[in-house]
């Protein structure tokens, strides 16, 4: 994989000196053997160590290793472990804003970084950044599944050098398996390394308000029976019908005693809002959970943080701090964070209520967890964990040798319970699932490097193209087994002469219709004469000749008949005595009449007979005759052929004889069974109707990301970014940008309308291009200043015109314009204290920082951007000069 010369194999013990886990040993073989890994392990496991031995191979080897994680916290925290663990000079950190000995062979960043660095180059190839490297490291690889930024490690996993190791290290999910079989598919030969094992093992337990119980039985299966709600309880699910009151929840002090005397802390205390960790700060009052040795050691290091970061302490956060109790969440700021995060891994703090957020990859394991609620609010609504997220909450319980044992602690709520405990904590993790999504700098800078085939090639390697593959495959197999029957069939009657047999069908079908056609004829036909006839019976006598056909008298012909007498009926019509001429008695009515031959003498001889005793006088009945009745019957003429008062019948018969004789003489007539034939050739249609529609339906499935690729083309061909396929002057500079819409961001940049705008001006104006809207109840008293509204006035039309082709083509990719809090920025960029700009916000600290951290990103990106104006990228480099300075910036040193 690697064109690296071949070295000793490495000393495990000098390098390691304490007993390797299986998995352990078994990923440093697969990295001995030249494969990539893909290591999935529990939190806690130990899955860092094959990080760490990648990057001793390769220094071993004179070469390179670069570090991605998802987050820039986690990256500083690793660029200080390894400079403590490699030496500084053989570390260096990217991150965006923030660039540290860059061409050190042990290179930290985010992967966001990393997939940039390979947009950089034609991509599979090595370029100048990729110089020199072994491995790629992907920490915290289920990210993938972050519905924001998951498309990154998809991207960096495609785009990365096949002579490049990966080492994709992931907690526990339920088809690593086929994570590591997509990698071996788009980047070469993969080793999945897969343990259950955890060195601290995990003890679950439930705490209400009679106290702290196992939550699991004996076997760590199910639930502890004695935890099983009671017949006739309340179910938090659902309603209780008795009326009980729902179970209470216990307070957080009380929490907090049982885990005091279990001798359960330090813990960390998930609780999934910022104000509620917050206010459970404030609730214990003046609790201290530190002895005086850790109290006076907690002062000496927040004071010192303190008088070197004046503006970093907040009303109701030193105070816990210094008695061991602290909050973690996105509104605190950055450096209050970090300054949590050190003290609690000395083991100083011993409760942090903390957000969700913490359990994110930051190294931060305690004894215990506590997870508050089984439930949390989203933008779908309120929902119960899914199986990761408490697995990964639950991961950071055990201290790998300082813990015997972890301990997970779930709490009574009065909407869920310890049934709903039970199951999260014995359910398997979730599967990893793709969000790739094709962007509009993922369009442009595949396109300045490859052809349109090469691009397209590339976008269908995706983890969502694979798992749509794999989906589909029983879609698939049933098209295949269609098409076989299909090819079956048609052999079957291949000697078949269509045209013929297409021929015969239609005679047939004509035939029906030439039948019908005589039928309603015929019914048109007695109509006519049915009143007349009706009237010409009434007088009729005995000896009359008729002929019958009817519903009493079922003939394929009307029969020739002689009438001998009539009997009262139901209606105002007698009913017909007749005697046909096959020697049948028969009772019928008049509507049985369809000729009255008046034209011939009657048959006197009827003069002579009765009608059989035993024929009720009902119509439909009849009899036999006997031998007297025989030789009357025979003197019954025929039907005339010519049938003189129904022409149109008689025309239309002669039609229908006609087309039978044709059937007849057709030499498909002589075929034998054809119903076969017309069974196959239905299923032939029915098979290729099938095969037609499963396979739009697989075709349209398989191409939606290359669907979604082809309208952000056409967006772009009408902006002017793309001539054909070639970029423009502004498609270069629009793939020189990252963010949540580059096309919209390289609008606006390269537009002009902000090219005159003062340092500080262009940083709020930056600002309100990267800033999500906050929610409604947010507020700050600064203004937006004219000089910016009337900038981002200008770009009003542009914006419009985007969300009209981007609602045209069905892209739902952002387009930032927030005035709200853009204020905030122009004010720090004119150098107002912290403090004072906090004041005169509803925003957090941490929300304020992350602001202007987008804004300082965003900016630092104008300078590189290729056919920029020269004065926007000054004033870019003036305003990041302006706003980079404590708590905005990273604090790295």
């Amino acid at each position: 994989m690697n064109n690296s010369p071949p070295s000793a194999r490495l000393d495990l013990q000098t390098l390691f000196p304490f007993e390797l886990d299986d998995f352990q040993r078994q990923a440093i073989a697969a990295l001995d053997a030249d494969k990539s890994v893909v290591v999935c392990a529990p939190t806690g496991s130990g899955k860092t160590l094959i990080g760490e031995y990648a990057i001793h191979r390769a220094l071993e080897r004179n070469r390179r290793v670069l570090y991605t994680t998802p987050l820039k916290a986690l990256s500083n925290q690793k660029l200080r472990d390894f400079r403590d663990q490699f030496g500084a000079d053989k570390v260096g950190l990217l991150t965006g804003d923030v660039s540290i000995n860059r061409d050190a062979p042990i290179l930290v960043m985010t992967t966001e970084i990393f997939r940039n660095m390979l947009y950089g180059t034609p991509i599979g190839e090595v370029g100048t950044s990729l110089t020199g490297v072994e491995a790629v490291v992907l920490d915290e690889c289920h990210y993938m599944n972050d519905r924001q930024r998951g498309t990154v490690w998809e991207e960096s996993i495609i785009y990365c050098p096949t002579e490049i190791q990966l080492v994709a290290l992931s907690a526990t999910v339920a088809n690593s398996d086929q994570l590591t079989d997509w990698i071996a598919q788009v980047h070469g030969p993969t080793d999945l390394i897969y343990s259950d094992f955890r060195p601290v093992p995990l003890h679950f337990s439930f705490c209400n308000t009679k106290g702290l119980f196992p939550l699991l039985d004996d076997d760590q299966q199910k639930i502890n029976p004695r935890l099983k709600p009671k017949r006739g309880q309340y179910r938090p699910k659902g309603a209780n019908q008795r009326g009980a009151p729902r179970p209470e929840a216990p307070n957080i002090a009380f929490v907090l005693s049982k885990l005091r005397e279990k001798d359960m802390l330090p813990a960390i205390y998930f609780i999934f809002s910022r104000k509620g960790c917050d206010q459970a700060v404030s609730n214990l009052g003046p609790l201290s959970l530190v002895n005086e040795s850790e109290a006076a050691r907690l002062k000496g290091t927040i004071d010192e943080f303190l008088a070197k970061n004046p503006d970093a302490g907040r009303t109701g956060q030193v105070e816990p701090l210094y008695r061991g109790i602290a909050a973690h969440h996105a509104g605190i700021l950055p450096a209050w964070k970090g300054l949590v995060e050190e003290l609690f891994q000395q083991g100083l703090i011993k409760v942090v209520f903390a957000t969700e957020t913490l359990a994110a990859g930051i190294n931060m394991p305690a004894r215990t967890t506590v997870i508050s609620s089984l439930s949390k609010r989203t933008d779908l609504g309120h929902r119960l964990l899914n199986p990761s997220e408490f697995l990964q909450m639950a991961g950071r319980a055990g201290r790998r040798g300082m813990d015997k044992e972890g301990y997970v602690v779930t709490v009574q709520t009065p909407f869920e319970g310890a049934k709903e405990a039970s199951y999260l904590a014995t359910t398997g993790a979730d599967p990893l699932v793709s969000q790739f999504t094709p962007s509009y700098g993922m369009v442009l800078n595949l396109l300045q490097t490859h052809t349109i085939e090469e691009a397209k090639e590339l976008v269908e390697r995706s983890f969502g193209q694979y798992l749509s593959t794999l989906y589909l495959r029983p879609q698939q197999q049933e098209v295949d087994r269609a098409k076989a029957e299909l090819a079956q069939l048609e052999a079957q009657v291949a000697s078949v002469d269509w045209k013929l047999m297409e021929q015969y069908e239609k005679l047939q079908e004509r035939l029906k219709e030439e039948k019908r056609l005589l039928k309603t004829l015929q019914h048109q036909a007695d109509e006519m004469h049915t009143g007349e006839l009706a009237i010409a019976l009434s007088f009729a006598v005995a000896g009359t000749l008729v002929s019958l056909k009817g519903d009493h008298v079922r003939m394929t012909y009307p029969l020739p008949a002689v009438l001998v007498t009539k009997v009262q009926g139901s209606g105002q019509f007698p009913y017909l005595v007749c005697l046909g001429q096959n020697n049948r008695w028969y009772i019928s009515t008049v509507g049985d009449v369809v000729n009255l031959r008046g034209d011939i003498p009657r048959l006197r001889e009827v003069d002579e007979i009765l009608p059989p005793s035993d024929l009720p006088p009902k119509p439909g009945q009849s009899r036999s005759g006997n031998e007297v009745t025989d030789a009357i019957a025979r003197k019954i003429p025929d039907v005339p052929t010519s049938i003189d008062d129904a022409p149109e019948v008689y025309a239309q018969l002669q039609r229908m004889e006609a087309v039978h004789a044709q059937i007849e003489s057709h030499p498909v007539h002589a075929w034998g069974d054809r119903s076969y034939l017309m069974k196959r050739q239905r299923r032939i249609q029915t098979l290729k109707e099938e095969i037609r529609d499963r396979q739009q339906k697989l075709d349209r499935q398989a191409q939606r990301h290359w669907e979604e690729f082809l309208s952000l083309i056409d967006i772009l061909q009408s902006f002017g970014c793309l001539h054909g396929l070639i970029p423009t002057d502004l498609g270069q500079a629009t793939a020189a940008i990252r963010g949540d819409n580059e096309l919209w961001l390289g609008l606006s940049i390269m537009s002009g309308d902000l090219n005159h705008l003062d340092p500080h001006h262009l940083a709020a104006a930056c600002a309100a291009l990267v800033t999500e809207v906050s929610r409604p109840d947010s507020w700050t008293r600064y203004e937006v200043s004219s000089e910016v509204e009337d900038a981002l006035g200008e770009l009003r039309g542009i914006r419009r015109q985007l969300f009209q082709l981007q609602r045209r083509h069905q892209v739902t990719l952002p387009v930032w314009l927030e005035y709200d809090f853009i204020g905030l920025v122009e004010q720090w960029a004119l150098g107002t204290e912290w403090t004072e700009l906090c004041a005169n916000t509803s925003l957090d600290e941490g929300d304020v920082v992350r602001i202007l951290r987008r804004t300082l990103d965003f900016l630092s990106q104008i300078p590189h951007i290729p056919h920029a104006a020269r004065q926007i990228q000054t004033n870019a480099l003036r305003a990041i000069a302006l706003i980079d300075r404590f708590p905005v910036n990273e604090g790295v040193e």
